[in-house]
């Protein structure tokens, strides 16, 4: 039997307010809790890792915070919002092979009027990712904002894979969603 983990990384708050408490050391928020447990109860292992100051992302310090675990080819990520534009950004530079890399709500258009934001996001996709997962899902929503349908052009022109297109989802937070539960996401993930 193949042992699949799965590391959920979360996007990034515009401020501390909106971010978790540092002492918990792990994300729980809009669906995350409810999908993380959704698949431990299927035996899947499942980090949603708190990222350092994510309301200033910087690449280098959430790739310290997520090279603690081990990923390889049973792993499924699931990235969200600026959680995408990190993992899709780590998968080019180390070139790993994953199982399947799910994005929701996938960001990659910098704020102009923020220097972590520009230095973040602003990166080359590797093509070569779509040579070394098994399967690569997008999430959408037909009321996400503009830039984000701009942010999932860009990432699926250079890695193709499946779209997924929800009604009135937003930017799947659960002010938009109005629900924690997103069995969509259960169902591509263990699909």
């Amino acid at each position: 039997m193949i042992h699949r983990r799965c590391i959920i990384i979360h996007g990034c708050p515009s401020d501390i307010e909106k971010a978790m408490d540092p002492e918990k050391r792990t994300y729980d928020k809009h669906w995350i809790p409810w999908t993380k447990n959704q698949l431990a109860s299927r035996g899947i292992d499942v980090i949603a890792p708190l990222m350092p100051d994510p309301w200033y992302p910087d690449y280098e310090k959430y790739k310290t915070e997520f090279e603690k675990y081990t990923v390889n080819k049973n792993t499924i990520l699931i990235g969200t919002s600026g959680g995408c534009a990190f993992l899709v950004r780590w998968l080019g530079e180390t070139k790993k092979n994953i199982y399947k890399l799910i994005l929701i709500a996938p960001w990659k258009i910098p704020s102009s009027d923020n220097n972590h934001s520009q230095s973040f996001y602003a990166y080359t996709i590797d093509e070569s990712i779509k040579k070394r997962v098994q399967h690569i899902i997008m999430f959408t929503s037909d009321n996400e904002e503009p830039d984000g349908k701009k942010s999932l052009e860009i990432f699926h022109r250079h890695l193709g894979g499946e779209i997924i297109e929800l009604h009135n989802h937003g930017h799947f937070v659960i002010d938009d969603m109005k629900t924690e539960q997103f069995p969509q996401l259960i169902e591509k993930a263990l699909e």
